[in-house]
């Protein structure tokens, strides 16, 4: 009889559970949302995450914020959504430097977050280019250019987004590949290293498409190569790394949302029903392309697997290579 009851109790328990977690999804949201980006304004994840903000808003019927909290390589607001009440009223929207930064920045431990244990995904937001872009006063133009350049010996810097950002990696892989060294020069995201792009404080950059496109238009910078493993509909007469001569050197980015981990699934099933249709909205998709970005969707398995995928393989790239904080 003692062993029924306590049957009778954990099913009553796991009954209870599910009522919570299905009563707290109806009544969501009730109030404010906050989109947290680890990164300034200005950048591609700020306008990707404020495009998607005010979607959200609509059909929601509560208001989305974007919360810049930028600082430590992204990690500091990535760290505070991994901590947040875990109730689908903050949220992270990051680009996948999320995965690599506490590799490379080796933080003290308790103060940084695990982004395989710390998060649920919610959806694959994007796809997108990364590319080698140069100042035209550097007379480099593609892959060759550059590799001779520097083994001639002129001094080159190439800027990233930060320390650990894919960027940083192709960069790096790019360097040992052809045997040349170039300076990396980090900022805290693609926006605040673009000035500094155009003006010539440094030789190259490794930012997104969208933003140095109208750059590339105005002839102020020079798309040398993708950094992607395959052309870019975007820009498909831009040649790969790969295909300039250096086959093993492939390394595109993402974007994505997450919620701290315990949110409820009924929580992130429709946050991830919504985001799916505001994906498929034309105006989403153009507006996303200005970006340099390729909508993707899907359940929240595919951010999963993509976030396991990388910390597999660039965390055997960045010991490889020996990438740590500059």
């Amino acid at each position: 009889m003692k062993m029924e009851r306590r049957q009778w109790m954990a099913v009553a328990m796991a009954a209870a559970a599910l009522f919570a977690g299905g009563a707290a999804a109806q009544a969501y949201p009730e109030k404010t949302i906050s989109l947290v980006v680890a990164y300034p304004p200005g950048g591609d994840s700020d306008a990707t995450a404020r495009l998607f903000a005010e979607k959200l808003s609509l059909r929601l019927k509560q208001p989305v914020i974007v919360d810049n909290r930028p600082g430590a390589g992204g990690t500091l607001g990535n760290t505070l959504v991994s901590r947040a009440k875990p109730d689908g009223y903050t949220l992270l929207f990051t680009p996948n430097p999320f995965t690599t930064a506490p590799m490379v920045l080796k933080l003290a431990p308790g103060s940084t977050y695990d982004p395989l244990k710390d998060f649920e995904p919610v959806i694959l937001t994007a796809m997108q280019s990364v590319l080698l872009v140069t100042h035209p006063d550097t007379g480099i133009k593609s892959v060759a250019d550059l590799v001779a350049q520097a083994k001639a010996g002129k001094p080159l810097t190439y800027a990233s987004p930060g320390a650990g950002s894919p960027m940083h990696i192709a960069a790096e892989w790019l360097n040992r590949a052809a045997g040349i060294q170039v300076q990396h020069v980090p900022f805290r995201g693609v926006g605040p290293m673009i000035p500094d792009m155009l003006a010539g404080r440094v030789s190259m950059g490794y930012p997104t498409l969208g933003a140095v496109e109208q750059y590339l238009k105005s002839g102020k910078l020079v798309a040398v190569a993708l950094t992607d493993g395959e052309r870019s509909p975007l820009v498909p007469q831009l040649r790969t790394v790969a295909e300039q001569g250096y086959p093993d050197v492939k390394l595109g980015a993402w974007n994505g949302i997450f919620a701290p981990k315990g949110t409820p699934p009924a929580v992130v099933k429709l946050l991830n029903e919504h985001m799916n249709e505001i994906l498929k909205m034309p105006d989403v998709i153009e507006k996303m392309a200005t970006f340099g970005s390729r909508p993707v969707g899907g359940k929240p398995e595919a951010l999963a697997k993509i976030n396991a995928d990388d910390y597999a393989r660039l965390s055997k790239l960045i010991k490889d290579l020996n990438i740590q904080a500059d």
